[in-house]
């Protein structure tokens, strides 16, 4: 996978993993790509993938609670053929999922040939939210080898035809408490409250902290973490648009070659049973 120079200005540098040291907002939006052609040029080319059925894309999101995951993947949808467009979402794994191997749960909703699937959270879980919140004897867990096979599973995917890109809504401490207390004064957001929120606002510092070694461990060349930022959502979901719509372009660049016999046995047909 070829990167631009737009591209690559929004990479994860390992060397400097602290989400601190990356933007939550712009102040300029002109450096921004409008983010309705980004939208439209995402339903194109999402078909063209669609109609080629030769390649996949998957869209990994990560960020906190509250960072606009599912708002962003209502957005990016806007124009993609639902034939071949999914979106899954995980949470922390329950018992029976937990008494499997951490990477079982997310495959059977990995993308088939054509197809572009959003994960809201995803494999990735497993070294960030259930690192704060384990779902077994902690004694049991190795993050290392964890890591390990995040890197060779994303490298098995590309290596299979399957594009991995994965975004962090880098979003901070007051925007993120300001949309806590949003669910609460809003009541058409107040559905989205849960008691976790507060847990997770309690641990937001550690989460953030193992949440930064994890990009930084499974940042790699085919599979890099883009850093977004997420206070303004309108921005973020703008930069994102562009971003999948450039993987997109690279994936299908063209509809399928029509075969010449097809055609001509098509129209052959047609012209037998009178139309023109």
């Amino acid at each position: 996978m070829k990167y631009s120079e737009f591209a690559k200005s929004w990479f994860l540098d390992p060397d400097k993993p602290g989400f601190d040291q990356y933007p939550t907002f712009l102040d300029d939006d002109r450096k921004v790509p409008k983010l309705e052609a980004s939208l439209e040029e995402i339903g194109e080319y999402q078909r063209r993938l669609w109609a080629n059925q030769k390649q996949a894309l998957l869209l990994v999101i990560h960020g906190p609670d509250t960072s606009g995951k599912d708002s962003l993947i209502r957005t990016l949808a806007t124009y993609a053929d639902p034939g071949g467009f999914h979106a899954w979402s995980f949470s922390r794994p329950n018992a029976f999922e937990a008494a499997h191997d951490f990477l079982w749960r997310v495959t059977p909703y990995l993308p088939a040939y054509g197809q572009m699937v959003a994960f809201n959270r995803s494999h990735h879980e497993a070294v960030i939210g259930e690192r704060v919140w384990p779902v077994r004897d902690v004694e049991t867990y190795n993050w290392g080898a964890r890591y390990r096979a995040i890197r060779d599973f994303e490298h098995h995917l590309i290596s299979e035809g399957t594009c991995v890109m994965k975004v962090w809504l880098n979003m901070s401490e007051d925007e993120h408490k300001r949309r806590l207390l949003k669910r609460l004064d809003k009541p058409r957001k107040r559905w989205k409250f849960d008691p976790s929120d507060i847990e997770g606002w309690k641990k937001r510092e550690v989460y953030q902290a193992y949440a930064e070694e994890a990009l930084a461990a499974t940042h790699t060349d085919e599979t890099p973490w883009y850093m977004i930022p997420g206070d303004r959502k309108p921005q973020a979901r703008a930069i994102i648009a562009a971003l999948l719509a450039e993987k997109l372009k690279q994936l299908a660049p063209e509809y399928p070659k029509e075969s010449p016999d097809v055609l001509a046995e098509y129209r052959e047909l047609l012209a037998k049973n009178g139309v023109k």
